[in-house]
């Protein structure tokens, strides 16, 4: 399923395009520098918790249970695209309004979030193969990515709160807390708000997903 705006429905589509770095063609998720391009949700969870179809609002739906699925593992779905799983996808307030009280009886087996490693062409009903490979893993606690993507800030430059969102996969009203964070982490002066040090150059995360993950 896609949606083609985040106001949009999830859209049933018979085939989708796989875009490597990308994420899902026509996808309003689709962004080279998120950890969170697609979601996949499993069966078991709908029949666990008796959901409507569509209910999680995933990209892919398989047979397996991702909550047993290891962040850095590679899944090759159909012939040729590759998904790099990279961390649980929390559950939010809004499946609630489909079922009051799921989301927290759900909890991680919402699904797992993936970047496209390699394209291709995804169709309802192709195989699903978890290779050997593994790569680094993300942290399901949004604190510890945010640490990891910190630490990854060239020095001399300095990243500003939205897009240390957009890294670290996290919705931009996390960034009101984030000033504490990095405090905390002693990071103070390489995250800010907008317009924040301006004499710094800005990092924005080239990279990121080509060396080792946090």
């Amino acid at each position: 399923m896609v949606r083609p705006s985040l106001r949009d429905a999830p859209r049933a589509v018979p085939s989708v395009d796989a875009i490597a770095g990308l994420g899902l063609g026509g996808d309003a998720h689709a962004d080279p520098l998120s950890p969170r391009q697609v979601l996949l949700a499993g069966a078991p969870a709908y029949a666990r918790h008796g959901l409507p179809a569509h209910a999680l609002r995933e990209n892919l739906l398989l047979d397996i249970d991702t909550a047993a699925l290891l962040s850095g593992s590679l899944l090759r779905v159909g012939p040729q695209a590759v998904l790099r799983l990279t961390f649980a996808c929390e559950a939010c307030g809004y499946l609630d309004k489909r079922q009051p009280g799921v989301a927290a009886a759900i909890g991680r087996a919402r699904g797992m979030l993936a970047r496209v490693a390699c394209g291709g062409t995804i169709g309802a009903g192709d195989p699903v193969v978890l290779l050997p490979a593994r790569l680094p893993a993300w942290d399901d606690d949004w604190r510890a990515r945010v640490a990891a993507v910190l630490a990854r800030v060239p020095q001399g430059m300095v990243i500003e709160y939205r897009q240390l969102a957009r890294l670290a996969g996290v919705q931009p009203v996390y960034c009101r807390a984030f000033p504490r964070l990095v405090r905390k982490l002693g990071l103070g002066h390489v995250a800010v708000p907008m317009a924040g040090q301006p004499e710094k150059p800005r990092w924005h995360g080239n990279g990121l997903f080509d060396a080792p993950a946090p």
